[in-house]
């Protein structure tokens, strides 16, 4: 006896595959459309609506904190010059330049007819050779070339990138000095590809994207092209660990 097989199921036709997936269901429901709700911590409904201060002209920076839902900023950048003595070493010389930016636009703004201050949030980033060379912008075409072979010839491409963040909120009591402030030194290392030709540096520095950046590239950029690898946190990289700023917005309001 010929056995009776069942016939299959046609396939899907191209117009049924092209339809886009149903939303899930369920305790969440559909995913929300729009940008995301903002983080919903003490600290940071604590200062909703209130005075919170970017000491940093940096869009990067700015983009990383509005990831958090800090995105009504007041940006003023600090008025002093960076010129610490670089023999302080990386780690000293980013504390004490993020600590001035910070001091520097508080000091300014804490009797402004605005009102003070909330927050004032200040950060700086160097960038560092394995024997503790700083390298932070470069001042022309030439030391911008220069700058990127040095950090791919050198210690197998190997170097260090340090940011410094630098909190601050007034305190309601009367204790001096009268405002907390809460710092942290972050440090990732960043592996230059080796095989980047002098022509693929030259290119990427006439592109300007990194003219603006310590250690003269952008990472979250064309510059991307230059790195093989890192250890550590990427945004740090791009000049703002977020983790760790939150971590210090909650120490210092809360």
């Amino acid at each position: 006896m010929e056995e009776t097989k069942t016939p299959l199921e046609p396939p899907p036709s191209y117009d049924a595959a092209a339809q886009p997936p149903k939303p899930p269901t369920g305790p969440l429901g559909p995913p929300r459309q729009g940008p995301p709700r903002p983080l919903d911590l003490p600290a940071l409904n604590m200062i909703r609506g209130k005075r919170i201060i970017l000491a940093s002209a940096s869009p990067r920076r700015r983009q990383l904190l509005a990831q958090i839902g800090l995105t009504d900023l007041e940006i003023i950048p600090s008025t002093l010059p960076e010129d610490r003595d670089k023999s302080l070493g990386p780690f000293a010389y980013v504390l004490e330049t993020a600590e001035q930016k910070a001091r520097n636009v508080y000091a300014a703004e804490i009797d402004s007819k605005k009102g003070e201050p909330a927050l004032v949030i200040a950060a700086d980033t160097i960038v560092s050779t394995q024997f503790g060379q700083i390298l932070e912008k470069p001042r022309s075409e030439k030391e911008h070339v220069a700058t990127l072979k040095l950090l791919r010839d050198d210690n197998n491409g190997w170097h260090k990138v340090y940011t410094a963040v630098v909190c601050m909120a007034p305190l309601e009591s009367l204790a001096d000095p009268g405002y907390a402030m809460e710092t942290h030194v972050e440090e990732t290392s960043v592996r230059f590809d080796q095989s980047v030709t002098d022509d693929l540096i030259l290119s990427y520095v006439r592109t300007r994207e990194g003219a603006d950046k310590a250690g003269g590239y952008g990472i979250q950029g064309v510059g991307s092209i230059l790195v093989e690898k890192i250890d550590g946190t990427f945004d740090n990289v791009v000049g703002l660990p977020l983790r760790t700023t939150l971590q210090l917005i909650e120490k210092v309001v809360v």
